[in-house]
């Protein structure tokens, strides 16, 4: 019973935080913005037993409403710091400027770790990785080839032009990541024979905000993605869940799921690894769709929200590669 109580006190606060920042006239960076994310967070960190499925509908909408809110949030964080990395001549040497960074330095980690149990029995590393939404701060792709893919070529996939310039001014002036981060502008729905190129694809949060939108993006990586090619997205557990879309692991026809790792300290983001297992047409889900994608049980987000650590705000282009599709 004192479970129960304490879920009732957790999704009340949530609706009232929901309602304080609906209220706000920008969610661009500022100090009410980041008391309120801030506290929504610190909310929905602490193990709860959240059961999508039970929630009221009046609930589930703000929940949804809540999760919007916070993508057009991060969209707004990392253009903001960006620019702010880009305004240095060096801005990969001032990344701990972000906020968030340590964080990414776990989170890459741990999806390194979760990539290379599953990736091939050689321990060799991917030759080309794609990353579908990578945005003006490419982080993971950055950690990721900074760190622990040293060798291999990631292909950032954004529909958004601006957010591709950002993104590349921002290893235009490392030797290595130059040459190694290609950036093509175009809906990833439309990138069909290309997708049979790469070894693993990691699934970001800003494609497709309507969950109907983000099965279409699953389908179409279904049926285009080389066979046992590695696709991985990130997804939530317990309370938060009401900062990320839900999408039922179920769903993922055509994938193996291989693993699925909930973090319980300060790596907000659940990871989910699954193989391509063969060629996909025609995916009926029948009349029950809409109820899988809602229950979230067993469940994996394609979302990445940059507030989930948040504490407090405290060039040339060299042989940049952009490609406009």
């Amino acid at each position: 019973m004192e479970s129960v109580q304490n879920d009732i006190i957790l999704v009340e606060k949530v609706c009232e935080i929901y309602h304080k920042i609906s209220k706000l006239d920008t969610l661009k960076p500022s100090e009410d913005v980041n008391t309120l994310f801030t506290e929504l967070v610190s909310t929905c960190i602490p193990p709860a037993s959240i059961n999508i499925a039970n929630l009221p509908s009046d609930v589930q909408e703000i929940r949804s409403k809540l999760i919007r809110l916070c993508g057009e949030a991060e969209g707004h964080l990392e253009a903001h710091f960006s620019t702010i990395l880009g305004s240095f001549p060096h801005p990969l040497h001032h990344l701990n400027e972000f906020p968030y960074y340590s964080n990414y330095l776990k989170l890459g980690r741990l999806e390194f770790d979760i990539l290379t149990k599953h990736y091939s029995p050689s321990k060799q590393a991917p030759k080309r990785l794609a990353f579908v939404g990578s945005g003006p701060l490419p982080l993971t792709s950055i950690v990721l080839a900074s760190y622990h893919l040293k060798d291999t070529i990631f292909h950032n996939y954004d529909i958004d032009s601006l957010a591709n310039s950002m993104a590349s001014h921002l290893v235009s002036s490392d030797p290595d990541l130059s040459q190694r981060m290609v950036f093509h502008t175009t809906n990833i729905m439309d990138v069909k024979d290309e997708l049979k190129e790469y070894d693993v694809v990691f699934l970001a949060a800003l494609v497709g905000m309507d969950i109907d939108e983000k099965v279409k993006v699953i389908d179409h990586l279904a049926k285009y993605m080389a066979p046992s090619a590695l696709l991985m997205l990130r997804s939530a557990h317990g309370a938060r869940v009401f900062l990320y879309p839900v999408v039922d692991v179920h769903l993922l026809k055509g994938f193996e799921v291989l693993d699925v790792f909930h973090p319980n300290d300060d790596v907000v983001n659940s990871v989910v690894i699954s193989r391509k297992i063969g060629e996909i047409v025609n995916i009926d889900y029948g009349d029950n769709h809409h109820d899988h994608l809602e229950l979230g049980i067993e469940s994996m987000m394609p979302f990445s929200c940059k507030y989930c650590e948040f504490q407090a705000f405290s060039n040339s282009r060299g042989q940049m590669k952009m490609i406009d599709n």
